[in-house]
C-alpha cells in the first residue's frame, strides 16, 4: 500500500495598496463644502426675512442666554448694555444693507428705462427720477416749469401724464417687498382756500397717487405710510417758490438704517428727500 503524498496548501496573501484617491482627505474638503454651502443659504434664507424676525434670529446668536432670560448683562463676555441683540450684529447687518442696495439699484435702472421707454410720456419722462438714497430708493414726480405737469395748480386730481407714470412704476414695484411710503410735497406759495391749505392739498396728492398705484395693480398691504409734508420738505430750499417743489415722492426704505456703528463713518445728517 502506498503512501499518499500530503497535499501542499499554497496560501497567497495579498497586500492591498490604497491609492491616493481613496484616502479619507476628500471627505474632509467635502464637508468644508457642504458647511459653507450651508452657511451660504442660511445667510439668504435669513435676508429674505421679515424685518422683525431677523432682529430677533440676530439678537439670539449674539446673546442665546440674554434672548431667553429677556437680559442681556451681567458677567458673560458676550453680554453688551441692555439690548440683547447689540453684539456682533454689524456683518448680518452689513451684509442685509450691501444686498438691499444693490437690489434698489438694479430697480431703479429698470423703472429709469421702462419710463424712458414709454409711449405716452416724452419729455416728460425726464421729471420722473429715480435714485438710491442713504433712506433708501426714492421715486419722484417734479413739476417742470409750467408747474401743472401731474397735478393743476391747487388740484389733488391727477393728470394722465402723471396716472401713466404711476401705472409703470406700480407695474415695476410688483415683484418687490419692500413696503412704501407716498409722499406729497408743494411749494411755499400760500393756499388761499379758506380751511384748506397747503397741508391738505400734500397730503391729498399724495393719496391720489396711492389711489393710483393701487389701480395700477399694486397690493394696498404695500402701503405703510402716506405723508404730507406741504412745503416742510423743500426740493429747492434757496427758493421756496420754485415749482420743482411741488412733487410726489415714493419711498422705498432700507430696512437697516445707515448709521456709523455698521459703517465706521462719521455721523452726517441724511441728505434732503430728492437729492441726490
Amino acid at each position: 500500500m502506498s503512501k499518499e503524498k500530503p497535499k501542499v496548501i499554497i496560501r497567497k496573501v495579498t497586500k492591498k495598496d490604497h491609492s491616493a484617491h481613496h484616502g479619507g482627505s476628500w471627505k474632509v474638503a467635502y464637508a468644508d463644502f457642504v458647511t459653507a454651502m450651508m452657511a451660504f443659504f442660511m445667510v439668504m434664507w435669513i435676508l429674505g426675512m421679515d424685518e422683525n424676525v431677523r432682529q430677533a434670529v440676530e439678537g439670539y446668536f449674539s446673546n442665546p442666554v440674554g434672548m431667553e432670560k429677556g437680559y442681556s448683562t451681567g458677567a458673560s463676555p458676550i453680554s453688551s448694555g441692555n439690548s440683547p441683540g447689540a453684539v456682533h450684529t454689524t456683518p448680518l447687518k452689513l451684509i442685509t444693507r450691501s444686498y438691499e442696495e444693490q437690489r434698489f439699484r438694479a430697480l431703479a435702472k429698470q423703472i429709469q428705462t421702462h419710463i424712458r421707454d414709454a409711449t405716452g410720456l416724452g419729455a416728460i419722462a425726464a421729471q420722473v427720477e429715480v435714485v438710491v438714497t442713504e433712506q433708501g430708493l426714492r421715486i419722484e414726480l417734479v413739476e417742470g416749469k409750467d408747474g401743472e405737469t401731474f397735478f393743476a395748480f391747487g388740484s389733488a386730481e391727477l393728470k394722465p401724464a402723471a396716472a401713466r407714470a404711476l401705472t409703470i412704476i406700480a407695474h415695476d414695484l410688483e415683484n418687490s417687498s419692500t413696503p412704501l411710503v407716498v409722499e406729497g410735497h408743494t411749494d411755499a406759495a400760500p393756499f388761499g382756500r379758506p380751511g384748506y391749505s397747503n397741508w391738505e392739498l400734500s397730503a391729498d396728492r399724495a393719496n391720489a397717487a396711492r389711489r393710483a398705484l393701487e389701480a395700477a395693480g399694486l397690493g394696498d398691504d404695500r402701503i405703510r405710510e402716506i405723508r404730507g409734508y406741504a412745503d416742510h420738505r423743500l426740493r429747492n430750499p434757496d427758493n421756496p417758490l420754485d415749482k420743482s417743489n411741488r412733487r410726489i415722492s415714493i419711498l422705498l426704505p432700507f430696512s437697516t438704517p445707515h448709521t456709523p456703528e455698521f459703517t465706521g463713518t462719521p455721523k452726517r445728517p441724511l441728505p434732503a428727500p430728492g437729492s441726490t
